[in-house]
């Protein structure tokens, strides 16, 4: 039962963000009635509203009734503020604006293969759609950094770097990975490689985190053309975005532009291989279909499969934070 009426608590999250509910009490907590003229709630809807998130451990209440004073739980407080800079509430607007009607689709996508988001409906591809419009691609990457943030911390601090001096990390959005990685490991000279759309954005994230004489950018096509050479090259969520064919030549590419030596990462929500444990990763896989048709998650055995076969020496997985790992190739 909890799971199949899951959808009541997430819409009930998902109508808290984005009505900036969480925001609205990160300066201070308030009765129902100031919240309720705030976010213009009805008032038959604003106590079951904001007791729902208490029950659900998203708000905290003092007092009851009338009475009662709201605030925001510490975690809540933490990445659920738009202006914390901890923020992964930008992943739950696009669940909201986009992701939670397309999920009413998995049925005909787990019979047909096909996507059901705005493709199905005569709309652009979801990626061709935000590439077109320049202040939702950053609205875009940005909700996607918030989501990244603790798993690039966590592999800046668990890989072992000391073995290189160069980082290429494509499909580097705003060059988030390339900052945390500059920050930690001052060795290191990294480059940011995207779609030109992209490339400003990047820039002007790393030049007002003081790091452009260490994080430069670059721009292309990495289906159409060779990546720039690096040590080391990594790759953010994007492995996952392609069927095997495309998977497989993003992985010659990678091959391509590394040394004897170098090592490739791909930070994903990487699956376990008995398909038993990690949910968020195999939910993923089935937003991909959602999303894409064709493309999907994948397990360690997986990745290790298809790096061998192009040539890689051996494979390693590092878990990183929650359901995400690193899982990285070595060149000989």
């Amino acid at each position: 039962m909890q799971v199949g009426m899951g959808f009541w608590a997430s819409k009930t999250l998902l109508s808290a963000v984005e009505l900036g509910l969480f925001s609205l009490l990160a300066r201070q907590p308030a009765p129902a009635r100031a919240i309720e003229d705030k976010l213009r709630l009805h008032p038959r809807a604003t106590t079951d509203f904001l007791d729902a998130l208490v029950a659900l451990r998203f708000l905290v209440r003092e007092g009851d009734g009338a009475d009662a004073v709201y605030g925001n739980a510490p975690d809540t407080q933490m990445f659920l503020d738009r202006a914390s800079p901890h923020y992964i509430g930008g992943i739950l607007e696009m669940a909201n604006a986009r992701l939670y009607q397309f999920w009413n689709g998995l049925t005909p996508a787990l019979q047909t293969g096909q996507p059901q988001n705005e493709v199905k409906h005569g709309g652009a591809n979801v990626f061709d759609a935000l590439y077109a419009e320049p202040a939702k691609l950053e609205g875009f990457l940005n909700a996607m950094s918030g989501i990244s943030m603790g798993n690039f911390h966590a592999f800046a601090q668990k890989f072992d770097f000391r073995r290189y001096k160069t980082m290429l990390d494509v499909g580097g959005a705003t060059g988030q990975l390339s900052r945390v990685v500059a920050k930690q490991h001052a060795h290191l000279t990294i480059t940011s490689f995207d779609l030109p759309a992209v490339e400003a954005i990047a820039k002007k994230q790393i030049a007002e985190a003081g790091l452009a004489d260490r994080v430069t950018t670059a721009s292309g096509d990495f289906f159409k053309q060779p990546l720039p050479k690096a040590d080391l090259i990594t790759m953010g969520n994007v492995l996952h975005d392609w069927n095997l064919e495309k998977k497989m030549s993003l992985l010659r590419s990678v091959y391509e532009a590394l040394p004897s030596g170098g090592a490739f990462v791909a930070i994903e929500n990487v699956i376990d291989d008995a398909r038993r444990t990690n949910v968020f990763g195999l939910l993923m896989s089935l937003n991909m279909l959602i999303e894409f048709g064709d493309a999907f998650d994948y397990t360690g055995a997986d990745f290790d499969r298809w790096c061998r076969e192009i040539g890689f020496a051996r494979t390693e997985v590092i878990h990183l934070a929650g359901p995400a790992s690193a899982a990285i190739a070595y060149k000989a």
